[in-house]
């Protein structure tokens, strides 16, 4: 089974537009209602103060309040412009704070704008140009009245306020606009770990289906193939293959139904073939015409040196899908197992074929597909082992596995 894996790349979401879309979140139900109220409110304020001047002792002539007035009106229009161009907009307002009072909160306004929309060195930049304006102002239109003491603090806490603010309304879009692109980053990345379990389940799902149902279909390749070609064959012979096929293809559905229980059921409910069902398979394998020897020095299928679950399934499934390989590349030929090894060392698996016999009586068999081979070297790969094959100098063909043995 051949699965085409596709790459996905997460598309990593661009901060600027995260936050655009926090403020637009934010204020998509009433931002021309807002703007107009920033746009307003300064006006009203600032011509309240004003007022207040003229009330005053030394108040400025009548002319000069109205030329105050015009330019604090100018600024505060300047405002509804105060997103698309932020930074022209607050250098025409804060230049106009410096000779206008009337203009003095539009200017903290378009401070607030500033530090919630620019970086941080614009933000403190756009603060020392609005208190050079008022600096400037204060020089212009002294306040002889009130103590130093007193004016300080109050004409500072505007400007820091205004800045501090708008710091805080930015953190927290930045915030949201973090948190969103997390969420899409985790909802990629989600998908493309389903992707990769769904891949790798599919890989599962194929290994397990070539070294099962090879070996069956394998040995029924094999039969029906003597019977087709021997066709003066006794009653006793004839009958002899076919109930060997008989016997497969009953397994093949048995094994058929295995795996797929195996995959329905909950983990751990239904056990899976081991080392010690590797005699089993080498006496079918006899049963079936081919000539099997078994080596094993430690005793790893008789029990006598355990060992682990995966490792033996490993063991198992290697022995399997070589002996399927033997029958199909070298039918007839002899075939030796040898298992090998110390816990602690290696555990090292051997299937070995000789030289087939030469004869007419050789039933063709097709060539592989290399799947076989690439299923045991992944199998290998996964419990830390590795797969070593090619030709004997004896002219047969040698396939090993050498996997980690624990003592």
């Amino acid at each position: 089974m051949a699965v085409r894996r596709r790459n996905r790349r997460p598309t990593r979401p661009r901060l600027g537009s995260m936050n655009a879309v926090a403020e637009s979140g934010r204020r998509s139900w009433h931002p021309r209602a807002t703007d107009a109220l920033l746009v307003v409110v300064p006006a009203v304020v600032g011509g309240l103060g004003l007022l207040i001047r003229l009330n005053l002792p030394d108040a400025v002539p009548s002319w000069v309040a109205a030329l105050d007035l015009a330019a604090g009106l100018l600024g505060c229009l300047a405002l509804w412009w105060r997103r698309r161009f932020t930074l022209p907009v607050a250098g025409i307002v804060v230049a106009l704070s410096a000779v206008a009072e009337s203009a003095s909160v539009a200017a903290l306004v378009a401070l607030f704008t500033v530090a919630v929309h620019r970086p941080t060195r614009e933000t403190a930049a756009t603060a020392g140009a609005v208190l050079a304006a008022i600096g400037v102002f204060y020089v212009l239109h002294p306040v002889p009245a009130a103590p130093a003491w007193l004016l300080i603090p109050f004409v500072l806490s505007g400007p820091v306020v205004a800045v501090a603010w708008g710091l805080l309304v930015r953190s927290r879009r930045q915030l949201i606009a973090s948190l969103r692109e997390r969420a899409s980053m985790a909802e990629v990345e989600a998908g493309l770990r389903a992707e990769r379990t769904q891949h790798e389940a599919r890989e599962t799902l194929a290994r397990e289906m070539h070294d099962v149902l090879g070996h069956r279909l394998s040995l029924l390749s094999v039969h029906a193939g003597a019977l087709a070609f021997h066709r003066d064959a006794t009653a006793e012979e004839t009958t002899r293959a076919a109930e060997v096929i008989r016997e497969n293809a009953h397994r093949a559905l048995q094994d058929l139904r295995e795996v797929i229980g195996v995959l329905r059921a909950p983990v751990g409910e239904l056990p899976l073939p081991g080392v010690a069902d590797v005699a089993e398979l080498i006496d079918e394998t006899r049963r079936a015409g081919t000539p099997v020897d078994l080596d094993d020095r430690p005793g790893v299928t008789t029990g006598d040196h355990p060992v682990g679950e995966t490792v033996g399934r490993t063991v198992y499934r290697f022995v399997q899908e070589s002996l399927t390989n033997a029958r199909k590349h070298a039918p007839g030929a002899p075939i030796v197992v040898r298992i090998s090894g110390d816990p602690g060392d290696d555990l090292v698996t051997e299937v070995e074929n000789r030289t087939p016999a030469g004869s007419a009586e050789v039933v063709e068999s097709p060539a592989g597909s290399g799947e076989g081979l690439r299923g045991l070297s992944e199998r290998a790969r996964i419990v830390g082992g590795r797969l070593d094959h090619g030709p004997t100098p004896s002219g047969g063909w040698r396939v090993a596995m050498r996997l980690p043995w624990p003592s």
